[in-house]
């Protein structure tokens, strides 16, 4: 059997991306999302944990997707787990985070027609016109 180090995760962007490049002059966007749950306890009680994940998103996809992504949009990503691990006045540090294969911004606001959510996929050139709606940011 071999391992599979799949994720898919959605939630809303905690902040602006970052867009940056490499010294060879390939894109590299930080986004960060938080990912709510909820549930009842014993007591019928609700409760709620956030979760905050940080993803970097590479090369043609993150020129394609920084002038959509803004603080509060909803996006569902897919991608891989990576640990990075450092060394800090001699203390290992490490970090879990993800890398995007692929991201779906929201559907486009309503039109005549039903629309459905787009995805952009590693290596696309271009991104759709999809806008964020404000009236569903949480904060």
């Amino acid at each position: 059997m071999s391992d599979l180090n799949k994720v898919i995760i959605s939630g809303r962007v905690v902040r602006d991306p970052e867009l940056r490049y490499t010294p060879s002059n390939v894109a590299v966007m930080d986004v960060s999302i938080a990912s709510n749950r909820s549930w009842k306890n014993r007591d019928s009680e609700t409760q709620e944990e956030t979760t905050y994940v940080d993803i970097t998103v590479w090369a043609k996809q993150a020129e394609a997707l920084e002038p959509f992504v803004k603080k509060g949009q909803w996006l569902m990503v897919e991608g891989r787990l990576n640990l990075d691990t450092w060394e800090t006045d001699g203390q290992k540090r490490s970090k879990l985070s993800m890398v995007a294969d692929r991201v779906n911004l929201p559907p486009r606001s309503p039109g005549p027609k039903a629309q459905t959510n787009e995805a952009v996929p590693a290596g696309a050139g271009v991104a759709t016109g999809l806008t964020a709606d404000d009236d569903e940011i949480p904060f």
